[in-house]
């Protein structure tokens, strides 16, 4: 084999083929450059996409109109051994040269509305507002558009990418999805992981963890002046709420709890039989995580005794604590593979490099151990996860070009 030593001496070239791998001119090269010139022109394409998307309904547990779209268009797109996993993630391949590297390219079909709400897509100019137009409508545009390319280009690259629409990335969901795909649909197999998640061009290298509980409290409950003295569900729940306010978090690492929905009883004037709270607790430190979990088990079962002990009727209150969800925390390496090959594609696209944490696919491997990011798909979005959400157009092409040009960067081109 001849070594010819180009920029960074990152050209090998030998009798049979030529092989560009994760170097740093990967956007100079022909077919490269043609590919995202395309994207910019065809970017009105893939917003259409991106509205197509965002009308079909995909409400927490229930993405299979989306899933059957998805399919379908993997199937259209030419994508290799195409099929739906039994969590509901749907997967299709792009063999490379060999499997040393094995990336997923994924995006989340499910949406945080429930069934029922309406979504009619509004324009104004470039703005784009709809509920879920952001996330991840413009996620999954941006993956079709890339899977579009690489092989209306017939882009060869060395290592192979699996193209991935997941399950359960919002919500209660608890990552189903992406847990699944680790455990069994691709177990052993990736090597790296990018999940597109929501709009801009950041990227999230360290993985906010985060515990979920639900709590509820019991007890017999009567009539507000005839059994008075007896406990009340609602006062311990309200005990416990007061602790959990209390709480004492540092701001680094950031660490955060929020009770995100309460009820129960029966009337104004009756004792509650039962209440109930719902509690997010969130920290990219697993430390800090840790710590507030045990805070949190010991504000609930503190407010049980008060509660109990407060009356001197023998009529006691019970507790349950059921765990809605964890999410790992964890962080990748700024000057690791990964995160090397998102500050190429920035620089050759002369975009800032900005990383940032949150809460995503990539949690999952993350914590196992596997290079991932989440990275945005372009242009700019408000009001995310509400009614009104946007999606601004301008500029928008940046996103999928740079998501070409990171997977190219990390599977390399033949």
């Amino acid at each position: 084999m001849t070594k010819l030593l180009g920029i960074a001496g990152a050209l090998v070239v030998c009798c049979t083929c030529q092989l560009v791998f994760a170097q740093e001119t990967m956007s100079s090269l022909p077919v490269v450059k043609k590919a995202l010139n395309y994207l910019q022109q065809t970017e009105p394409e893939v917003i259409e996409e991106q509205i197509k998307i965002c009308h079909i309904p995909a409400p927490p547990f229930k993405e299979d109109a989306r899933i059957a779209y998805i399919k379908k268009r993997f199937t259209e797109l030419g994508l290799e051994n195409v099929f739906v996993d039994p969590v509901g993630n749907v997967i299709a391949g792009l063999s490379g040269k060999s499997d040393e590297k094995v990336l997923v390219l994924s995006a989340h079909l499910d949406t945080v509305f429930p069934e029922g709400t309406e979504i009619k897509v509004e324009r104004n100019n470039t703005l784009l507002t709809a509920p879920g137009i952001s996330d991840d409508s413009r996620g999954l545009a941006v993956l079709l558009a890339v899977a579009r390319v690489l092989k209306q280009f017939q882009i060869q690259t060395e290592g192979s990418i699996y193209f991935v629409a997941t399950v359960g990335e919002e919500g209660l969901g608890n990552l189903r999805g992406v847990r699944h795909l680790f455990e069994h649909s691709l177990k052993n197999k990736i090597t790296h992981f990018i999940s597109i998640d929501d709009v801009g061009l950041h990227s999230v290298i360290t993985a906010v963890g985060s515990h979920r509980y639900k709590v509820l409290f019991k007890g017999s409950g009567g009539h507000s002046y005839a059994d008075f003295g007896i406990p009340n569900p609602i006062h311990a729940l309200g005990r416990a709420i007061a602790g959990i306010a209390d709480f004492q978090v540092p701001s680094e690492p950031k660490a955060t709890f929020a009770v995100g929905r309460s009820g129960g009883g029966t009337s104004v004037n009756s004792i509650a039989h039962t209440a109930w709270m719902e509690v997010d607790m969130r920290s990219e430190s697993v430390i800090e995580l840790e710590k507030l979990d045990s805070a949190f088990h010991r504000a609930v079962y503190t407010a049980l005794s008060n509660e109990n002990a407060r009356w001197a009727a023998k009529d006691t209150l019970t507790v349950a604590i059921e765990l809605l969800g964890k999410r790992p925390a964890g962080a990748v390496s700024k000057d690791g593979e990964i995160a090397t090959a998102v500050k190429k594609a920035n620089k050759a696209l002369d975009i800032e490099t900005v990383f940032s944490s949150g809460s995503t696919d990539a949690n999952i491997p993350i914590s196992l151990g596997i290079e991932a990011l989440t990275i945005g798909g372009g242009g700019s979005g408000t009001h995310k996860h509400s009614l009104k959400e946007t999606f601004n157009t301008k500029d928008s092409y940046l996103g999928t070009q740079r998501t070409l040009l990171i997977a190219l960067e990390i599977v390399g081109v033949q």
